[in-house]
């Protein structure tokens, strides 16, 4: 007798993103509150200026757009499974990391708080898919687990197209870091967000800065 075919299984989903619930309330609560702030201070010139109800038209016009905005940012969760990245925002879409048509690195500096990304372009009407890496304050931060760096590295490995070894390398030069047991501020990625120009609230590193980045690496 021949054994049926047993189903594959299914690679597990890693989360790319911030599990802590208290602190995605305390964000979307804050969040709406700044929205709503914002309203108000538009909505009180314009009634002052040609009374109720265009003050209120205007609150209006001005909450709707910023609220989107923190609830859109509230329900946006990625995982990782296989070399696959699933974004979830109203729906939930899937980018293959190994077809992705261009990578980059992104530094963002807002309110003393540098954050790592990693960009994907997915080639889809230039839809572009962030993957925070890192969050540094001062010499400490938070970093993105040690499996899902290491799942995340094994897929850009094997993406031709957009050069993704040398993202690949990156990573997994964190990794060996955090294995030494090097602090925050000797690690792969706190130096490239150090690196990065102060006063600009962004900075994207290309193909070719990371490659030079990672081949003076220790």
């Amino acid at each position: 007798m021949t054994e049926p075919n047993t189903p594959a299984a299914e690679p597990e989903r890693l989360p790319l993103h911030q599990e802590d619930p208290r602190l995605r309330r305390r964000r979307l609560v804050s969040g709406l509150i700044g929205a709503v702030l914002v309203a108000a201070a538009f909505g009180g010139i314009a009634g002052l200026i040609g009374g109720q109800l265009p003050g209120l038209i205007v609150a209006a016009v001005v909450a709707l757009p910023l609220v989107y905005v923190v609830l859109y940012a509230a329900r946006r969760r990625l995982w990782l499974e296989g070399s696959t990245v699933l974004v979830r925002t109203w729906r939930t879409r899937r980018v293959s990391v190994v077809e992705a048509s261009r990578i980059d690195l992104l530094v963002s500096d807002v309110r003393g708080m540098r954050t790592v990304s990693l960009l994907l372009n997915a080639g889809q009407r230039g839809k572009v898919v962030k993957i925070d890496l890192a969050v540094y304050a001062g010499t400490g931060g938070r970093e993105l687990g040690v499996l899902a760096l290491r799942r995340l590295a094994n897929a850009l490995m094997n993406n031709i197209e957009a050069n993704g070894m040398v993202f690949s390398e990156l990573l997994v030069a964190q990794l060996k870091s955090e294995a030494r047991g090097d602090g925050a501020a000797d690690r792969p990625l706190y130096r490239l967000a150090s690196a990065a120009p102060a006063g600009r609230l962004a900075q994207r590193f290309t193909m070719d800065a990371v490659s030079r980045f990672v081949a003076h690496l220790d």
